[in-house]
């Protein structure tokens, strides 16, 4: 539905509230990345998708990590079968589904500093 949802939550190391998109580590060795972004997705917002597609990988920093983020595109949306239990940091989540234009707006004025959800939207704006 030309959407994008996107979380804000506190994020200690720049002390303050950020958004982004729902996401999260491997947590375990050898965990399927789109396995995780599936969990991550029902973990974090309590959604299932049908339809999953990868939309970029990035190297975030390749002068100093090792670090490779996968964004995928989630289709079909809808509730999951079961609410997430929410603790520490996750307890706090606000969720808000915002027009992909309106994100692609905001990263082209500046609004929005998260490389993940600054990438994943130019992405998901260029490929229509």
């Amino acid at each position: 539905e030309d959407r994008v949802l996107v979380i804000n939550q506190y994020r200690h190391p720049i002390r303050t509230r950020d958004w982004e998109l729902p996401a999260g580590l491997l947590d375990v060795e050898g965990e399927d990345p789109l396995e995780a972004a599936k969990r991550e997705l029902a973990e974090e917002a309590d959604l299932v998708a049908s339809e999953w597609r990868e939309l970029i990988v990035i190297a975030t920093s390749p002068g100093g990590s090792d670090e490779i983020i996968r964004i995928y595109e989630a289709r079909g949306v809808s509730a999951a079968p079961d609410a997430f239990a929410r603790t520490e940091e996750e307890a706090e989540l606000v969720l808000r589904w915002v027009p992909l234009a309106e994100v692609v707006e905001a990263a082209l004025a500046g609004r929005i500093r998260n490389s993940i959800l600054l990438v994943g939207a130019l992405a998901a704006h260029a490929r229509g």
